[in-house]
Order: structure tokens, then C-alpha cells, then sequence
């Protein structure tokens, strides 16, 4: 499985671009000749079939105009939007802060029953603490230079949580033993973000496992990912957010997602390995590390 979270838009965008190819097949023209009619140079007409380059709403109106197949432009511009949507690109998505992109995901958590959640590196967002979400908010307000709205961004990050306790909703959720040992922000505060996740493993609804970090290993993935229902899975990377929809690709990510469950470890188990983090973050102050 394909795990690069560019690739679900690129194959879109090619897949556009074959049917772009086969309209103007239809209408008898040559790439040359309908580069001519739209008046555009013959290789733009090659990378647009390609899925190299995106066709903008006016390329594809006047594409389907030069080959006659005028009913087709809603549904290409719709599936061209569809495209564009795919990948939510975070800095133009935070141009006037991070409380928009900490408010967006709202609608979708309300209207989701199960979540089935996959970290590699770090404590989910709903189950962190605001200690935790501030240094995390911190870095990425410097890193994407986008307006400093850390109080609001934050309150907004923290009340997304209240989900957790609200409506039937479960969650299942695998992180790897990496997520609970990367050290963020001060050992006190790493050590309050642990004792927080032990807290949400005695809530009922949330089975959370951890994949330790010898455990022989079924499946690989080189990004977390979120699965949304059977709707939709988010691939967030440290730029861009990835919406994907397609239903065959969403099955694939519900079967690596059970392959990486049956990697971790539950329960006391589970427990374990967060006591064991928080008792090094404790040798560590008393050492003055």
C-alpha cells in the first residue's frame, strides 16, 4: 500500500487527465490540434493528460468546447474541485491563525461515530493536555510564520475534546511506543501528558493500544493517519492535510489499520509501557537530566 500522502491526489489528478484524453480521442483531434483551438501550447495539453498538471475550470470548459462535449464540463469542474480539495495545504489554510484550522475539523468529529486513530510520533490531539497542544501549537505558529493566536487557537484545540464524553462515539486507537517516549516540551509536562492518557484508557468507549517498540511487525506506514466512519481517512503531514474519500482506498487504510492494531498491545499491557516512560521521565529530573 502507498502511503505517501500526495499519492491519492496525484492518481486523481491522472485520473482526470485519462478522461480528459479520451474526449478529446473522441472528437478526433490530436493533441497538437487541440492545443490550436484553445490556444495554449501543445505540451500544457500533454501535462494535463498526464495528471502532471492540474486543469484549471477555464482549460476544461474550453477543452470540452474545442471537442464538442459541452455536457461533460459540470462533472469534470466538479471533479476538478473535488481534486483541489483533496489537500488542504496548512499554511493557506491558517493565514489568519490557527483557530480556523483548530475549528475546521468540528463538523466532522460531531457527525463521526468511530474513529479509528493511527500516531507514530505523538499524543492524538483530542486526548492531549493543554500544556502539551501549547508547545505543540507554539512550534507550528513559528514554523508556518502565521499570526500568533496561541490562547484562542489553544481554547479552541481543548474544547474540541469535549466530543470524547458527548453522543455514543467510539474511539480505537494505536500509537506507536515512540508516541508516548518523544520527550515534548519540559519532563513535567511530558510526564502530565502521560498521566492524562492513562486517564482516557479507563474511559469505555476508547481502546487504546500501543505497538512496542521490538514488536514484530505485520504492516508499514511512514505517516498517522485518521479514519473517519467508513467516510473519509486524514493523512496529515508537517505542511498539508490529505483528504481522502475514494471507498477503495479508505478499505485500505481500515486493513492496515487492523494490521497495526494487532501489532500493539491493550490493557495492563498497555499501561506498562506509559508507567515505564513516566518513571524514566522521573530518573531523568532526579538525575538533573
Amino acid at each position: 500500500m502507498n502511503t505517501n500522502p500526495t499519492s491519492p491526489a496525484k492518481q486523481a489528478r491522472e485520473a482526470l487527465g485519462i478522461r480528459l484524453r479520451e474526449i478529446r480521442k473522441a472528437a478526433g483531434l490530436t493533441g497538437r490540434s487541440l492545443a490550436v483551438s484553445v490556444g495554449c501550447h501543445y505540451t500544457k495539453v500533454s501535462r494535463i493528460e498526464n495528471g502532471s498538471q492540474a486543469p484549471s475550470e477555464d482549460n476544461i470548459k474550453a477543452w470540452c468546447r474545442a471537442c464538442s462535449a459541452e455536457s461533460e464540463i459540470p462533472d469534470l469542474i466538479a471533479t476538478a474541485r473535488a481534486i483541489e480539495s483533496m489537500y488542504v495545504e496548512w499554511r493557506r489554510h491558517t493565514r489568519a491563525g490557527m483557530k480556523r484550522l483548530m475549528l475546521t475539523p468540528v463538523p466532522l468529529y460531531e457527525r463521526t461515530t468511530l474513529f479509528r486513530i493511527y500516531e507514530h510520533s505523538a499524543i492524538p490531539g483530542l486526548f492531549q493536555t493543554a500544556e502539551y497542544s501549547s508547545v505543540v501549537l507554539r512550534y507550528f505558529i513559528d514554523f508556518l510564520d502565521v499570526p500568533n493566536d496561541l490562547d484562542a487557537a489553544l481554547q479552541a484545540r481543548m474544547e474540541r475534546q469535549n466530543i470524547i464524553y458527548s453522543g455514543n462515539r467510539r474511539f480505537g486507537v494505536v500509537l506507536e511506543e515512540n508516541a508516548i517516549r518523544v520527550q515534548v516540551g519540559s519532563p513535567e509536562i511530558m510526564a502530565g501528558q502521560l498521566d492524562r492518557l492513562l486517564a482516557i484508557m479507563s474511559l469505555p468507549r476508547v481502546n487504546l493500544g500501543i505497538i512496542p517498540q521490538a514488536a514484530p511487525r505485520r504492516t508499514f506506514t511512514q505517516v498517522p493517519f485518521w479514519i473517519y466512519d467508513e467516510t473519509m481517512v486524514g493523512v496529515e503531514t508537517p505542511t498539508a492535510k490529505l483528504e481522502i474519500v475514494q471507498p477503495n482506498e479508505i478499505r485500505l487504510y481500515v486493513e492496515m489499520f487492523e494490521h497495526l492494531r494487532q501489532s500493539a498491545v491493550y490493557g495492563g499491557q498497555a499501561r506498562a509501557l506509559i508507567t515505564r516512560a513516566i518513571d524514566n521521565l522521573t530518573d531523568d529530573r532526579s538525575n538533573g537530566g
